[in-house]
C-alpha cells in the first residue's frame, strides 16, 4: 500500500532514513561511503520538508519515494523488497499526480538509469558532481 506521508513521525523518520542509508550505500559503490555518512544528517533534516510516498508491507515501511517541487529526490527500497516492483508502483503513483517530473541519476547506476528509461524519462543534460567526481544525468518526463 502506497500512502504519502503529511506530518512525519519520528519513527516513520527513523525508518526511512535507515532505508536511504542502506539503499545508498547499496547501489552506489562506486562513491565512497564517507560521502553518505557525511550527508546523512542534512538529508534526514530535509525530509520533513519533503513529500514522502511510502510503500507498506505489513504495516511496515519498506520503500520511499521523496519529491520535492516537481523533483524527484529519490526512490529507495529495503533491500530484501528490491526488484519487486514497489519502484514502479511509487513512480506511476507520482507520474499520475504531476505532468511533469524531473531528477538525477549518476551515470554509473546504470539500474536505476535504464529504470527511468523504461518509465518514459529522457536525459536532458549531464554535468561532474564535484562532491563525487561523478557524471550525474538531469532526467526529466512529462505527460
Amino acid at each position: 500500500m502506497i500512502k504519502l506521508i503529511e506530518t512525519i513521525s519520528d519513527l516513520n523518520l527513523e525508518t526511512i532514513s535507515k532505508i536511504w542509508l542502506d539503499s545508498n550505500l547499496d547501489t552506489h559503490d562506486f562513491i565512497e561511503k564517507d560521502y553518505w555518512l557525511k550527508n546523512y544528517p542534512a538529508v534526514k533534516n530535509t525530509f520533513p520538508t519533503a513529500k514522502i510516498y511510502v510503500y507498506y508491507h505489513n504495516d511496515e515501511i519498506v520503500g520511499f519515494l521523496g519529491m520535492i517541487d516537481n523533483y524527484i529526490a529519490g526512490i529507495f527500497i529495503s533491500k530484501d523488497f528490491r526488484s519487486l516492483g514497489i519502484g514502479t508502483q511509487l513512480l506511476n503513483d507520482v507520474q499520475a499526480a504531476y505532468s511533469k517530473l524531473t531528477l538525477s541519476v549518476y551515470q554509473k547506476n546504470e539500474r536505476a538509469y535504464h529504470f527511468y528509461l523504461k518509465h518514459g524519462f529522457k536525459v536532458i543534460k549531464n554535468e561532474l558532481d564535484l562532491e563525487t567526481n561523478e557524471i550525474e544525468l538531469f532526467m526529466e518526463w512529462a505527460v
